[in-house]
């Protein structure tokens, strides 16, 4: 396979070449990232660490890969403005970091997980909890607030039976 530079623009704050190329393939199916990878780093003469894949686009039915890779200066660089996922991506499949699905836990592992992550309760106004901690009401005057409001609402007086 042969590749062809379409477009190419020099990025001096990154310190990396934003390149589009084509790369035919008649015949067979569009080349994997790993391929493209190997055959810009061998046209630009660099290593395969200082090139990064970022899109493949074959039309239906084509024979013609368009793809957009970033070619950087030094190594150094390219940790710190290449997305984790691109990194990942350009690796093999073999060496790929996977993030697949977690296999079902059971119902009584998942309950105990939540009893640990429990947090007591913590009422909204923090600092008014602590004062009714600190100072309690005495129980004259939450008796007679309480009078209060039901005579308010019409209620009859019950004393001596302990409610209010």
């Amino acid at each position: 396979m042969s590749l062809q530079v379409l477009d190419e623009k020099v990025n001096p704050l990154l310190g990396r070449r934003e390149v589009r190329l084509i790369i035919p393939h008649s015949g067979a199916g569009t080349p994997d990232r790993v391929t493209v990878r190997k055959m810009a780093s061998d046209h630009y003469k660099t290593s395969m660490e200082q090139v990064y894949v970022r899109s493949i686009a074959t039309r239906t039915g084509g024979s013609n890969a368009v793809c957009v890779v970033e070619v950087y200066d030094k190594p150094q660089v390219k940790g710190k403005s290449v997305p984790a996922f691109v990194k990942n991506r350009n690796l093999p499949k073999d060496q790929r970091v996977s993030k697949g699905k977690k296999r079902h836990q059971s119902p009584r592992r998942l309950s105990q997980l939540k009893n640990q992550l429990r947090l007591p309760h913590q009422p909204r106004n923090q600092v008014q909890h602590q004062r009714r901690l600190r100072n309690p009401p005495p129980l004259l005057q939450v008796q007679q607030r309480k009078s209060q409001r039901n005579r308010l609402l019409g209620r009859p007086l019950l004393v001596g039976l302990g409610c209010s």
